[in-house]
Parts: structure tokens; C-alpha cells; sequence
């Protein structure tokens, strides 16, 4: 028995709710600076409250990884019930985080909405890691690219939608972006709540129109495999406890050790960009001081930043689909090491733009960077890893993501603070350095299916 080849619709189908997934995201990345400087954070101090979003990552998503391994209902199947449910818990963060101040009579408005900013973050990681799992599970070898391709495209797609909703409800629907100090504007309060509905809605497309393979189907596509992933780790695996995600993480892959440090100075540096875009443009763009955190002006440099992200998020989802063709020519170690390069050198760039429309060219650069780091480490990870572990090591992969950002959570804001006084664009600089070293790094990934790939060819 093997897995049948799917139709794109179906890929697409199993995909879907990530869209409503980064539009969340998305307007998390692009807004949560500023919501939470308008609920009085200064600019160093923003960092330690990002620092929410990969501690969630940290814990909840091996966790989920695990238990979504072990799960299987007749009418959820194994990973469904997990992102239905974080999309619901994450639904509720979206719609009252930039609404925290009506909370005021019990807490400031600054912890209200950073406490909503941890539950919206745990819930989009308890919805991501089954879907990244989903993919991996419900696909064939020669499928995985374009799957973790079309993932990265709904992903631009919703992250599109949710970076522009704010600048064109202003702008289009007459929404007000103005508001008083120390409160959220109408047009960025009703984005989030645009974004939940989207959210749900998207979220259950992938529920009804996706079947998963039963665990008596993944036994039997297992044991016709079991000679291929015996070369790489054993497939009959005792009955696994979720203390054994520690000597997973001891036991794995050489692959996904070398991926692992590619991973951290990728994410150390998308980190950087999304907590400090924002006061960046605000200061060098738009010549703002450092203290206005609230004005009209500021507000619109908030806005046009929700457009850069989109800018950057439209560019990844149209090169995702050019992805598959140019790994199958490249290989995907050296097209994520371009990817990645282009990414840095877009980052740095920021610094000699003269105006806000000239930042559209950085994004341009780090578009196709994101379009690589959603797709291809993961296009490379599941080709090393064995089927019964593809949960665990999918979650535990993801504390390469979540650890870079904690470490620069800790130090981002006193660099900005300390050693750039106050000026948050260096701290884009130094994400843009963190990619390129990425991109060094990645050369040096063992592909273990295009290994294989390779060795066919030289048999036939």
C-alpha cells in the first residue's frame, strides 16, 4: 500500500485553514508593536513582551506534536481536532487584544492586552504544528515540495489580506484611523475582528474537505516503506511517552541538527523585523521622534507598514509556486541559500531607502526569503525523519524557531536601547546579517531526498 497522489484542489483543500492562520498572524506581526506602545510600552521594552509569542512555541507545540501523533478520531481524524481548536482560542485573542482597554477596570490596559497576546499566541501554535504535520502525513515524497509550497502560498494569501485589512478600511471603507491618545483606532480594531471571522471560516474548509489516513493505513503504507526508513531510523518503535520528547530531541536526524542552526538565525532575524519594523520606519522614514508612539502620524507609518508586510507576504505567495521547479534545478539547499541571501541583503537595504515608497523594494527581496524559510526546511526535514514521529519531530523542529526569537526577545530591546540609542533600525541591520549567515549555514544541509533522488538517477 502506498499514499495516492493528490489533485491539486485536494492539496490546496488540506492547506486552506492556514490562510485564516496568517491572517492572524499577520496582523499580530504587523500591529501588536503598536497596539501595545499605545497601551504605553516604550520602544525597548517591546521585545520582552513579543518574548510571549515564542515561549508559547516552546512549550505548546511539541506537546500538541505528541499528543496529535497519538490522536485519531472517526470523525476529526488525527490533526484536525487540534487546529479547529486553537483557531477558536486564537479567534478570541484577535478580538480583544487591540480591545483591552475596556478591561481597565481590573488590570492596565498594557497587561490585558498582552495577556490576550499570549493566548492568541499559544492558539495559533497549537493550530500550526498539526497542519505542518498534516502536510507531511497526507503526502507522497514527490509531493512534499508542492505541498509545503502551496502552505506557503495560502499563507502570503492570508497574510496579504491581513496586513492591508487595516490600511484599507481607512483608506476604501471610510473607517476611521484616527483615534485618542492612548486608544486604538476604529479601522485597526476592526480588522482583527475581520480576521477572526476569516480565521474560523478557513479553518473549517480544511476540516470538512480533508480525510486523513487512518492509523491501520499509515501502519500498512509504513511496512511497505520500512526498508527505505530503516536507513535512516528504526521504524518499529516502542510505545512512546511524551518525557521521550527530550531523547527525541537528543536522537535526532543529522539533517534536521544542520537545518536546526539555519533555522535559528532565520528566525532570529524575522523576529527582529516584525517587533521593530514599526518604530524603525516611524523613526527613519518618517523622521518621528523616538517618545511619539500615538500620533496621527505615527499611525499612518503604522499602516503603511501593514502594507509592506503585505508587500513582502504577496511576493512569497506568488514564489511559492515557482519554488518546486527551481529546487528540482537547484536543488533545495542551494535555493534556500539564494533565498535566504536575497532576504539579508533586503533587510540592510532599509537603511539607504530615502522614502516610504522605496521600501517596497526591501520587501520584494524578503518576500522571497519568506517564501523559502515557510517551505523548504520543512520540504527537506520530512524526507529524514520516520512517519510514526512525524508529530514529535515537527513540534520539536519548532524549537528552532522559537528559541532564536527568545534569545532575541532578550536582547533585542537593550540593543536598541544601549548600543543603537534608541534607533530601531539598526536593529533591522542586524537582522538582515542574522540572514546571510542563515544562507551561509544552509550549504551545508545534508537533503537526504535529494540524495536519494541522486542515486536513482545514477542506478538507472
Amino acid at each position: 500500500m502506498q499514499k495516492r497522489k493528490l489533485s491539486f484542489l485536494e492539496i490546496w483543500n488540506m492547506s486552506f485553514g492556514f490562510l485564516g492562520i496568517q491572517m492572524g498572524f499577520a496582523l499580530q506581526n504587523a500591529n501588536a508593536s503598536r497596539i501595545l506602545q499605545t497601551f504605553g510600552a516604550d520602544v525597548h521594552q517591546l521585545s520582552w513582551f513579543w518574548i510571549i509569542a515564542p515561549l508559547m512555541g516552546l512549550i505548546v507545540q511539541p506537546i500538541v506534536g505528541y499528543y496529535s501523533d497519538k490522536t485519531w478520531s472517526k470523525k476529526l481524524g488525527r490533526r484536525r481536532p487540534y487546529f479547529l481548536a486553537g483557531a477558536l482560542f486564537a479567534s478570541l485573542g484577535l478580538i480583544f487584544m487591540p480591545q483591552a482597554d475596556i478591561f481597565v477596570a481590573f488590570l492596565p490596559a498594557l497587561w490585558v492586552g498582552a495577556g490576550f497576546l499570549m493566548i492568541m499566541d499559544a492558539s495559533f501554535n497549537v493550530a500550526m504544528e498539526p497542519f505542518r504535520a498534516l502536510v507531511a502525513d497526507n503526502l507522497r515524497n514527490d509531493q512534499r515540495t508542492l505541498g509545503f509550497s502551496v502552505q506557503t502560498a495560502l499563507i502570503g494569501i492570508g497574510a496579504v489580506v491581513g496586513s492591508w485589512l487595516p490600511y484599507a478600511l481607512a483608506n476604501f471603507f471610510n473607517i476611521s484611523s484616527k483615534a485618542s491618545d492612548g486608544a486604538i483606532p476604529p479601522n485597526l480594531i476592526w480588522s482583527f475582528v475581520i480576521g477572526a471571522l476569516i480565521l474560523v471560516a478557513s479553518i473549517l474548509v480544511t476540516v470538512i474537505f480533508t480525510k486523513e489516513y487512518s492509523p491501520e493505513e499509515m501502519k500498512a503504507i509504513e511496512k511497505a516503506k520500512a526498508k527505505k526508513f530503516d536507513e535512516i531510523e528504526e521504524v518499529d518503535l516502542p510505545e512512546s511517552k511524551l518525557t521521550d520528547v527530550f531523547s527525541d530531541f537528543m536522537k535526532m536526524p543529522s539533517t534536521m541538527r544542520q537545518l536546526s542552526w539555519v533555522q535559528f538565525f532565520s528566525w532570529f532575524g524575522l523576529f527582529g523585523m516584525w517587533v521593530f519594523t514599526t518604530p524603525a520606519i516611524a523613526q527613519h522614514i518618517y523622521g518621528l521622534p523616538v517618545s511619539d508612539s500615538s500620533s496621527e502620524t505615527y499611525n499612518e507609518a503604522g499602516d503603511w507598514v501593514g502594507v509592506l508586510f503585505g508587500v513582502y507576504n504577496l511576493i512569497s505567495a506568488g514564489f511559492a509556486f515557482a519554488l518546486p521547479s527551481i529546487a528540482n534545478k537547484l536543488g533545495r539547499k542551494i535555493t534556500h541559500s539564494i533565498a535566504l541571501l536575497i532576504g539579508g541583503l533586503g533587510l540592510i537595504s532599509i537603511y539607504f531607502m530615502p522614502n516610504e515608497l522605496w521600501l517596497i523594494a526591501p520587501m520584494i527581496a524578503i518576500g522571497i526569503a519568506w517564501a523559502s524559510i515557510l517551505a523548504m526546511p520543512y520540504a527537506i526535514l520530512a524526507g529524514s525523519i520516520n512517519p510514526k514521529k512525524m508529530g514529535v519531530y515537527m513540534g520539536i523542529f519548532n524549537f528552532f524557531i522559537v528559541i532564536p526569537q527568545i534569545v532575541n526577545a532578550l536582547i533585542g530591546g537593550p540593543l536598541v536601547k544601549y548600543a543603537y540609542g534608541d534607533q530601531a533600525i539598526f536593529a533591522l541591520v542586524t537582522a538582515g546579517v542574522s540572514l546571510i549567515i542563515a544562507a551561509i549555514l544552509a550549504l551545508k544541509v545534508n537533503d537526504v531526498d535529494d540524495e536519494n533522488e541522486l542515486e536513482l538517477e545514477l542506478d538507472e
